[in-house]
């Protein structure tokens, strides 16, 4: 259980800002500090048993027969993200106290980034993939909210949009993957799939779901050709960058790499995309970022460098490289969390972050210019600094791979090349900030900042000095249990030393820090050839590309949305014609062997009678009170349908469903025309007519073939097993509310949101009140009969107890929460129609929007109290007892899951029906802004 309070704390901890944001910021931000620090230490309580090489497990029970499962795994991988994201999560939180100034909204920030955490801790733990993409998509949420938090400013909104389109579509390519792999595996479970590799990549699917499993890592890693929405992401207050573009979000990405790397590796196509494009993100990335002035653009193209060579570790498919790979990992999070946080001190005591104002700061910040230039040291690979041991690592695996065969020796030549890139953006980030003169031009005096605003890049760069000098001691054990849940196999013998002796890795090292060192000296030049270069601009060339995109889809739009609910329905039922008549074709007959049902007196009257009631429907529908008559004699005929074949239960729900559906039409045709003129011609009467009866041909003759053809159906089991596993003698209702309760949740769910939406839409629409009806008669001066408000008031009590007998006694005879509750609605509903809104408003002033909410509520934690008991979601429970005066009764949990559905249902009717009722009253729904 302490699994899952590792992840529920997080998501607890969103709402402590909210909370507490009347108190000091201080105050604010050690509450918020409070949830994620008990999750560290719920996580380092396992730390003996991870670190030994074990791995937990927790499972609940959810929806297994889709497979969707809650299950939390804590190995050694995820053990190692988890400390990263929950530790400098913990310094984020003390280093935004002081980041943020009066005006930001930090209870807001404070909720979005503990939103964004719990995201990323639910990635690396989750252990089905469902519930991994569903984190997955949560981090691109939570991500957009947290880069777009000075949304006055328009390039964090332009590029949260960016990153959040490119990220959002990667996150579609994944789910696509994952569903693939679903299929291959037959599960979705983390653990079945990653010991399915053969089963995977002998399958003909394996080069789909690796091309689209990669586009999603890739995306959210920002690797070529996607890298262009990281550097717009800048626009983000520093301790998102610090926090998001160092050691979590685009880290999402390379988790994925790596927690997949057992089960979809080992192939030429995964060595192929995954290191060329890793290859090609490293040099592309550390070459850009030497020539940005921005601090946090040069720190974000180096991100993007550093992903890339992660990248092309796991591509190089040896397990000595993916331990290198994940021993970056924990480096770059280090070094490049740190020197986010030293930009944004810089940023917040200078006012600027353009490395051609800012020089000199050694003079007016010393401490700051040490810290930050020990972790631009580590990024550069110096010596004695943790990066320096992880760049060794990479060297040496760039030696020993052979991708490219006999030109192999281009790849350790391309590294030596990015490396000395990477000298020069990290000389020029020391020498042209704190070295190279005089500030020029900046709005504020340099200092140095609150004294804890350091500390979280004290603690980080202590880090960096301290894996550099004893890596071992301090994170030895952890990248072995790392590396051992990332490998398929055994983990290879490996050396963090510091000292290797005299080798080729030694003098590609040395090599990149002479040839870093030249190239800065001379940037002159490489300046020079840059700027000839046409520039780019990314964010712009998106945002037009995402114009014309738009424009198209417009066009596309404009042409299929001409305005004419004619065309449409002539599109659909030529579509359906299509579709459906050209199978029949190859009927030879309709019939399929199987005896019709003898046509007695009382079947053909009623099918006349239908058949009437839709010609009548047809032949008058200009005169529309009349038309309404006539469609509901026909959901009348439907509804006796039902009760003649045995199905009272549909029979009931037709019957409340078309009394509902005439009470609405005739609250809406209050406000239109009572006859509309005739204005289809001629040609285009003959053109539907003609259409109209191939669909009905079409319809009748796929009937006739289904209806005389033997069946196997399913219904033997839901009799068989509705009072052994359900406790009710309706199978219907049973169905409903315990075997297909889910189903139920989610419509009952649209349900809601349809009327939510409905109620909305009201509020924006200007009616006109008509003064006369269809003839020019003006309305009666008495609005409301005295006959009729006696006789609705009479009806009130008796439909309510009605809905109450119908309401309880559906679990085991025809009735339950829907037809009870559309009974409620209708009663209460003739109380505004007979007696006002008015006279209704003074004896039951209810939000309908909130009954709605209950009822979702009472059905959503009815299906969550069976994991209590452990037992999958919506799981069903009842027993018999004896009470005193009732005797032996059943009582079963689906009852209240029904209750759910009742007042889902009455507010939900009510509130469209009420609300359509008050467009004519001083009551009418309006806008809380417009009151």
């Amino acid at each position: 259980m302490t699994l899952l309070w590792i992840l529920l704390l997080p998501l607890l901890g969103s709402l402590v800002p909210v909370l507490t944001a009347r108190w000091s910021r201080s105050a604010c931000a050690l509450a918020t500090a409070i949830p994620p620090s008990v999750a560290l230490m719920l996580l380092l309580y396992h730390a003996d048993a991870i670190l030994a090489g074990g791995s937990l497990r927790f499972f609940l029970s959810w929806i297994p027969l889709l497979g969707l499962d809650i299950t939390i795994i804590l190995d050694g991988l995820a053990f190692m993200f988890g400390l990263l994201i929950l530790g400098i999560g913990l310094l984020i939180i003390l280093y935004a106290r002081y980041y943020l100034s009066e005006r930001d909204s930090m209870p807001r920030f404070y909720a979005y980034l503990m939103l964004f955490m719990t995201a990323m801790l639910g990635i690396v733990l989750s252990g089905n993939l469902l519930q991994l993409w569903l984190f997955w998509e949560l981090t691109s949420i939570s991500s957009f909210l947290l880069i777009s938090f000075w949304w006055h400013k328009a390039e964090a909104r332009r590029g949260a949009r960016m990153a959040l389109t490119v990220t959002g579509a990667g996150g579609l390519a994944l789910l696509a993957a994952f569903l693939l792999i679903g299929q291959v595996v037959g599960s979705y479970d983390l653990q079945l799939v990653l010991a399915s590799s053969e089963l995977i990549v002998q399958h003909a699917w394996y080069p789909v779901i690796l091309v689209l499993f990669l586009l999603g890592c890739f995306t959210k890693s920002a690797q070529f050709p996607f890298h262009f929405w990281l550097p717009n992401a800048m626009a983000a207050p520093t301790p998102v960058s610090a926090y998001l573009h160092s050691a979590t979000m685009v880290k999402a990405g390379i988790f994925l790499l790596a927690r997949f790397y057992p089960a979809l590796s080992g192939t030429e196509l995964w060595f192929i995309l995954v290191s060329v494009t890793g290859l090609a993100t490293l040099l592309l990335g550390a070459y850009l970022a030497l020539f940005k002035h921005d601090l946090k653009g040069l720190l974000a193209y180096s991100t993007i460098s550093h992903l890339g060579l992660i990248t092309l570790l796991f591509g190089m498919g040896t397990d000595l490289a993916a331990v290198a790979g994940l021993f970056h990992i924990i480096n770059h999070a280090t070094f490049k969390a740190s020197l986010f946080m030293a930009a944004g001190i810089i940023d917040h005591e200078t006012g600027s972050r353009d490395m051609r104002r800012l020089n000199g700061l050694w003079q007016f910040m010393p401490i700051t210019a040490t810290l930050a230039m020990v972790a631009a040291a580590a990024m550069a690979g110096v010596p004695l600094l943790n990066g320096f041991l992880s760049k060794e690592m990479f060297f040496a695996e760039t030696l020993h791979q052979h991708l490219l065969g006999s030109l192999s020796w281009v790849i350790p030549v391309l590294a030596t090349v990015a490396a000395v890139f990477s000298v020069a953006y990290s000389m020029r980030f020391i020498h042209d900030v704190f070295f190279n003169g005089q500030p020029k031009g900046l709005t504020k005096t340099p200092h140095e900042p609150p004294r804890y605003m350091r500390v979280p890049v004290e603690v980080l760069v202590a880090l960096c000095i301290l894996v550099g000098l004893f890596p071992g001691y301090l994170i030895g054990d952890l990248l072995q249990a790392a590396s051992a849940a990332v490998l398929p196999g055994a983990v290879p013998s490996y050396s963090l030393a510091i000292w290797h002796g005299f080798n080729l890795p030694l003098l590609m090292s040395a090599l990149a820090l002479v040839g870093g060192i030249v190239i800065y000296v001379n940037r002159k030049h490489l300046f020079d050839f840059q700027n000839t270069l046409p520039d780019v601009d990314a964010l712009n060339s998106f945002e037009r590309s995402v114009k014309r995109f738009a424009e198209r889809c417009g066009r596309i739009y404009q042409w299929l949305d001409s305005g004419s609910l004619q065309r449409y329905m002539t599109l659909t039922l030529l579509s359906f014609v299509v579709l459906a008549g050209l199978p029949l074709l190859d009927l030879v007959t309709l019939w399929g062997g199987r005896d019709e049902l003898p046509i007695d007196a009382v079947n053909a009257t009623g099918a006349v009678m239908l058949l009437i009631a839709a010609f009548a429907t047809v032949l008058w529908h200009r005169k529309r009170v009349v038309a309404l008559l006539m469609i509901s004699v026909v959901g009348l005929m439907v509804s006796i349908a039902f009760t003649r074949f045995s199905a009272p239960d549909l029979a009931l729900t037709q019957l409340s469903v078309e009394v509902v559906t005439i009470i609405l039409l005739m609250l809406a045709l209050f406000f239109l025309p009572h006859k509309t003129p005739k204005q289809s011609e001629s040609s285009r009467v003959v053109r539907d007519l003609s259409i109209a009866s191939l669909v009905g041909v079409i319809i009748g003759s796929l009937s006739y073939a289904l209806m005389t053809r033997p069946f196997n159906t399913i219904s033997d089991y839901f009799l068989a097993n509705a009072k052994t596993g359900g406790g009710g003698t309706n199978v219907v209702n049973v169905i409903l509310v315990d075997f297909r309760g889910f189903d139920t949740m989610g419509e009952i769910a649209v349900l809601g949101i349809a009327s939510l939406g409905i109620f909305k839409l009201l509020t924006r629409i200007p009616l006109f009140k008509p003064s006369s009806d269809g003839e020019g008669r003006p309305w009666a001066l008495e609005r409301h009969s005295l006959l009729l408000s006696t006789v609705s008031q009479s009806l009130l009590p008796l439909a309510i107890m009605v809905s109450i007998y119908i309401f309880f006694r559906g679990h085991n005879l025809p009735g339950g929460g829907f037809i009870a509750g559309l009974v409620t609605a209708v009663a209460i509903i003739l109380q505004y129609i007979a007696q006002g809104v008015d006279w209704v408003k003074a004896r039951m002033n209810v939000e309908y929007q909130r009954v709605v909410a209950v009822g979702l509520m009472i059905a959503l934690f009815t299906g969550a109290a069976s994991w209590l008991f452990n037992r999958p979601f919506l799981t069903s429970w009842f027993d018999y007892f004896d009470i005193p005066l009732l005797g032996k009764i059943e009582l079963a949990s689906a009852m209240a899951f029904d209750l759910g559905v009742y007042v889902t249902v009455v507010g939900s009717t009510l509130l469209i029906l009420a609300s359509l009722g008050k467009m004519t009253t001083a009551h009418r729904p309006v806008h809380k802004e417009t009151i």
